[in-house]
């Protein structure tokens, strides 16, 4: 049984959720355990075919601000962010679940991937990140928290995460040097590295069963994280009593990533 978010942990924040594709995926956990938890939130969907998907769970989350957002676009984040800016003037988390890479780079070995295609991961799946935490600043008057997702195949080389090993370790030295910089300000910035889920963005992965399998029966929780525990997790970190944290990259995977 999962703990439940403390009532009112995010009481009169207002948060932005980035990267909901369907009610499996681990910003949807977070996002439920951001309203749980009192937070008025903004939600993106990728375009109009995954519309249909993320609707219905802004309207059960209460959402005010649902609108498009596709990375690759030149402007739509602009105009997310003008949206926000509008609409409530201010904003205290913003989380980033979004990780993209040309399946035919993704599949095959580092050495063998492509410039565009390693450009292009780098782009959506870290730099758009920075971009979204350069626009969140201004917003942050008051402080804030800034979270992207990571996987630990980032500093242990996990067989057939390929070419998004060293795209997810730039990110997890990006979350560093942010929060060196942002921290002043009250800001803080972390990756979430959750243990292996089924998510739609994990079956592009070769084998990823496979992974499932072995990291159900090695972390010493003896069982698959779900996005709720990672949803939980995040609820706190994004909360006052989290301000002394900062910097980190935070397992939630139940221990698998300190196994052999």
């Amino acid at each position: 049984m999962i703990p439940e978010v403390k009532a009112k942990l995010l009481e009169g924040k207002k948060g932005l959720i980035v990267g909901i594709a369907n009610d499996q995926s681990i910003a949807w956990g977070c996002a439920k355990a951001f309203h749980d938890a009192g937070a008025e939130l903004a939600l993106t969907y990728l375009n109009e075919k995954a519309r249909p998907f993320v609707e219905p769970l802004a309207r059960e989350v209460d959402a005010p601000i649902l609108m498009p957002l596709d990375l690759r676009v030149a402007g739509m984040l602009e105009s997310l962010f003008r949206e926000i800016a509008s609409k409530w003037g201010r904003l205290d988390f913003a989380l980033h679940s979004v990780a993209f890479a040309p399946r035919e780079d993704l599949h095959g070995r580092v050495v063998d991937c492509s410039r565009e295609g390693f450009l292009v991961a780098m782009d959506i799946s870290c730099h758009s990140f920075m971009r979204m935490a350069k626009l969140a600043e201004p917003l942050m008057t008051a402080g804030g928290a800034l979270f992207a997702m990571t996987f630990f195949g980032s500093a242990m080389v996990v067989e057939n995460y390929n070419m998004m090993g060293p795209v997810k370790a730039a990110l997890e030295a990006s979350v560093r040097y942010m929060a060196a910089e942002l921290g002043p300000k009250g800001i803080r910035v972390h990756a979430i590295s959750p243990g292996p889920l089924k998510t739609r963005a994990a079956s592009g992965l070769a084998a990823f069963d496979e992974l499932l399998a072995k990291a159900a029966e090695k972390a010493p929780a003896r069982q698959l994280v779900g996005i709720e525990d990672v949803g939980s997790v995040t609820a706190f970190l994004a909360s006052d009593g989290a301000r002394m944290i900062n910097g980190n990259t935070v397992y939630v995977d139940g221990g698998y990533h300190i196994m052999d």
